[in-house]
């Protein structure tokens, strides 16, 4: 159970919450968070080929940053994927298809107003206790008055399974945003965490808790961050 929550396009529907906090952020340090509600829908389209969905939905918290002088709550712009996967794939298990972004946030939280879209790909490998891989998508935005948007995001992972649900695992998630200044393009944290898989009654539900800090970050970024996750599993 453990190595299919480490599958990002697993045959297995999911319901991740995942907490992100962020520490230090800002000129005057504050705290921000954003709760991901992401679930993770799979279909499968034939003997061949499997869909594997996931939508992002991002509850902010907002510190006060330049012009803005309150703590601000809203919601940010979702993203939605869908990974083309196929059935047999070797020993890499891989999926790629479209991402899209759309401008769902409320008028008090900074995100861009365009639609965006780009392309996403995901490669890992299952190996005795140890999953590994890597995800990737860039944006560009198409439609709408804003800012143009232009953004990639990669996230490399690395898991190592244990005896009785544990885990220990790496998920950084890099971010690049090619419009912003030289020093502020990038987001690069390091660290890691552990996890478990328990159960609630029937329910099994994946926990984990990691912790990063930023070796690169722009200057409205955090030093360092923390990541609490909740996943809701339904095995087929």
């Amino acid at each position: 159970m453990a190595k299919k929550t480490q599958n990002p396009i697993s045959d297995l529907i999911s319901l991740p919450f995942q907490w992100n906090v962020g520490f230090d952020t800002g000129p005057d340090g504050r705290t921000s968070s954003v709760l991901n509600i992401q679930p993770v829908i799979p279909f499968n389209l034939s003997e061949d080929w499997n869909l594997i969905t996931r939508t992002i939905v991002p509850v902010v918290n907002q510190p006060p940053i330049g012009a803005l002088d309150r703590e601000e709550w809203g919601l940010s712009n979702i993203q939605f994927s869908s990974f083309f996967s196929p059935q047999d794939s070797g020993e890499w298990i891989w999926g790629l298809g479209p991402i899209f972004e759309f401008p769902t946030n409320t008028h008090n939280i900074q995100a861009s107003d365009n639609y965006s879209a780009g392309p996403t790909f995901v490669a890992l490998k299952l190996d005795g206790p140890w999953v590994y891989g890597g995800l990737i998508n860039q944006l560009w935005s198409f439609y709408g008055d804003d800012s143009e948007v232009n953004k990639m995001l990669i996230q490399p992972f690395l898991n190592y399974n244990m005896d009785d649900g544990w885990y220990l695992t790496s998920g950084p998630i890099i971010t690049a945003n090619w419009k912003a200044k030289n020093s502020d393009q990038w987001t690069i944290p390091v660290g890691g965490g552990v996890g478990k898989i328990v159960k609630i009654g029937e329910l099994p539900l994946n926990l984990s808790v990691h912790a990063y800090y930023n070796v690169e970050a722009p200057e409205s970024g955090s030093d360092w961050s923390a990541r609490f996750q909740v996943q809701f599993l339904f095995p087929k």
